[in-house]
C-alpha cells in the first residue's frame, strides 16, 4: 500500500503543511484503530485516508482525516494533498468530490498545478474575550469569535503582525479551552508584501502544538477579514516556521481555498 507525504499550500518542498496521504483500493475504510495507529506513526498534523466510491454515490471518494491522536471533522491542507496525489498519479482528473464528515467537498485543479478547494464558510459568532485564552497566549485579545461546529476553533484578533509572530503560548493552558484549536490573526505590518492578513494556529488539545498551514481555519479567516477589508478575495499568510500562503475567495456560505502542493515522499506502507 502506497503512502505519500505531501507539502500543501506551498510550491516548494519543506514548506507549507505536510500531510500523509493513503489511497485505499477497498470500498470501505479499515478499522478505526488501524487508521489512528497509522496517523500516529506518520505523526504529522493530519494524515488523510481515501477510498473510491461507486457511481451514483454523490461523491467520487470518501475521505477522512486523523491527527496523531484523534479524527477531525474538517481539514484543508490534507484535502489539498489528497487531490494533488489523485491528479499527479492520473487517478482522477477535473473536479474531484470528497464525501467527508463536513459534507461533500470538491477540489479543482488548473493548468498551473494550483488546486482550489470548495469548503463551507465558517459561521462566525462574536463572543466575550475569554480571559483564559489571553493568559494562555500571553497577548491582549482585541476580539474573539466562535467558528461553528465544523471548524470548532476559537478565532482571536491580536494587535498586529509582530504580536502574532512573537507568540509563545502556554500550550498546556490552551488544552483546557475546550476548542479544537486557537486561531490568532492580525492585519499585516506591510500589505505590500503580498498578503492581506497573518495568522498562526495552535491545537495542542488534538495533538498539534502548532499547525504549519491550516486550510480549515481560513474558512473562518476569510469572512472575518473580508468584512473588515471590503473584498471577497484575499491572501492569508500563516506565519509558522514553515509558512504558507492560502488564497481565499468568499462565496456566501462557501469559501474557496487555493494553493499548490508538492509530493516529497512516496513510499510503501508495509503493515
Amino acid at each position: 500500500m502506497r503512502i505519500r507525504i505531501v507539502d500543501a499550500f506551498t510550491d516548494r518542498p519543506f514548506a507549507g503543511n505536510p500531510a500523509g496521504v493513503v489511497l485505499l483500493d477497498t470500498d470501505a475504510f479499515p478499522d478505526d484503530d488501524w487508521l489512528q495507529q497509522v496517523a500516529s506513526e506518520v505523526n504529522l498534523s493530519e494524515t488523510a485516508f481515501a477510498h473510491p466510491l461507486p457511481a451514483g454515490a454523490g461523491a467520487d471518494w470518501a475521505l477522512r482525516w486523523l491527527t496523531p491522536t484523534t479524527e477531525v471533522a474538517m481539514c484543508g491542507h490534507a484535502t489539498l494533498a489528497t487531490a494533488h496525489v489523485l491528479r499527479t498519479t492520473g487517478t482522477a482528473t477535473g473536479t474531484v468530490r470528497f464525501a467527508t464528515l463536513s459534507g461533500v467537498l470538491s477540489a479543482t485543479g488548473d493548468d498551473s498545478g494550483a488546486i482550489t478547494l470548495d469548503f463551507p464558510t465558517a459561521p462566525l459568532t462574536e463572543i466575550e474575550v475569554p480571559t483564559a485564552a489571553a493568559d494562555a497566549l500571553g497577548a491582549e485579545i482585541r476580539s474573539a469569535h466562535d467558528t461553528g461546529p465544523n471548524v470548532g476553533d476559537l478565532l482571536v484578533e491580536l494587535a498586529d503582525e509582530k504580536t502574532v509572530r512573537a507568540l509563545a503560548p502556554d500550550l498546556a493552558a490552551l488544552t483546557h479551552l475546550v476548542r479544537r484549536a486557537v486561531i490568532a490573526t492580525a492585519f499585516p505590518e506591510d500589505p505590500a508584501r503580498g498578503y492581506d492578513f497573518v495568522s498562526r494556529v495552535f491545537g495542542p488539545a488534538i495533538g498539534i502544538d502548532e499547525d504549519p498551514v491550516t486550510g480549515s481555519a481560513h474558512t473562518a479567516l476569510a469572512p472575518f477579514w473580508s468584512a473588515r477589508l471590503g473584498r471577497d478575495e484575499l491572501t492569508g499568510l500563516q506565519a509558522s516556521a514553515r509558512t504558507g500562503l492560502v488564497h481565499t475567495a468568499l462565496r456566501g456560505d462557501r469559501t474557496l481555498l487555493t494553493g499548490n502542493a508538492v509530493t516529497v515522499i512516496d513510499g510503501e506502507l508495509l503493515v
